[in-house]
């Protein structure tokens, strides 16, 4: 059964308002430390993604370029154009293709790492929390 705190010592209650805010902060640093931590997991996630589509879109360009390119143009001169347009044509096709999937991957990357989805919301609102309650408390 608690204490009246009509008849509790203020120097009591002072004591008791600074161990418990002394033990809120600690549990706020340790909830932020968590969601920091699951915060820096997601941009890594996001990061990795970025360098494999990067990766995938060096890779692509220089051995899908080369081989693609030469199959398309072989069969646009089957299909009547000159040797000198059908290389030109093919390889504005192959590189069109090419750049929208790196797009695709490098754009998806980014978004793992936009600003919005490395903030600490649940840290945030209950560091919001404590303050009322220690508002109250006083």
């Amino acid at each position: 059964m608690a204490k009246s705190s009509e008849n509790t010592p203020l120097s009591e209650l002072v004591s008791g308002l600074v161990g418990d805010v002394t033990g809120l902060l600690r549990k706020e640093i340790d909830l932020a430390k968590t969601e920091a931590s699951e915060k820096l997991s997601q941009a890594l996630s996001g990061v990795e993604i970025l360098l494999f589509g990067l990766v995938l879109a060096i890779g692509a360009v220089g051995v899908l370029l080369s081989a693609l390119v030469g199959g398309l143009a072989a069969f646009l001169v089957t299909q009547g154009f000159t040797e000198t347009t059908a290389s030109a044509l093919a390889s504005l096709i192959i590189g069109i293709i090419i750049a929208g999937i790196a797009w695709a991957l490098v754009s998806r990357g980014l978004a793992a790492l936009r600003g919005n989805n490395l903030t600490l919301d649940r840290t945030a609102t209950s560091l919001r929390r404590d303050v009322d309650v220690v508002k109250d408390k006083i």
